[in-house]
């Protein structure tokens, strides 16, 4: 079974954390698809990843950009994995079922723990995958931007 890591975001932005998970997951030399909530915010994610420190580079793209199979990291609002990803990032509400899960290596569900509308759909998220068995951990942002696992 996968294992899948809940990340609560207290004090930033996904803006500001997903860069910084993303270069430590693509540092594994493990390929990865982040799954965004819509199409608008896919292109958004997929600009910001190109300007959001100008000494960083995190080779990406989208259905924008095409070659889905050469990108070490694809973004997309769709349920579709076309470069072979072991790791899968669900952002913006996106959702994977348990099923869907287990073709993954490790699962990133990171969601806006100010919003109650998400942090039910992560509790309810939570409770499914437990259910189905799946290795799943908790990490919260402390006030300094850190994370620190919980429970």
């Amino acid at each position: 079974m996968s294992r899948v890591d809940f990340y609560h975001l207290q004090n930033k932005k996904l803006e500001d954390v997903l860069p910084k998970l993303l270069e430590k997951a693509y540092a594994t030399k493990k390929k990865i698809v982040v799954r965004i909530g819509n199409e608008e915010r896919v292109e958004f994610i997929n600009s910001m990843l190109w300007t959001y420190e100008e000494a960083s580079f995190l080779p990406h793209g989208s259905k924008k950009d095409g070659n889905a199979e050469l990108q070490p990291i694809w973004l997309t609002a769709n349920n579709d994995n076309p470069n072979g990803a072991e790791f899968l990032f669900l952002t913006d509400g996106a959702r994977a079922d348990s099923d869907e899960i287990k073709n993954f290596e490790r699962v990133f569900n990171i969601f806006d723990g100010n919003s109650e509308i998400s942090l039910e759909a992560a509790r309810d998220f939570w409770r499914e995958l437990k259910q189905s068995g799946a290795e799943v951990f908790y990490w919260q942002q402390e006030l300094n931007g850190a994370w620190k696992q919980k429970g």
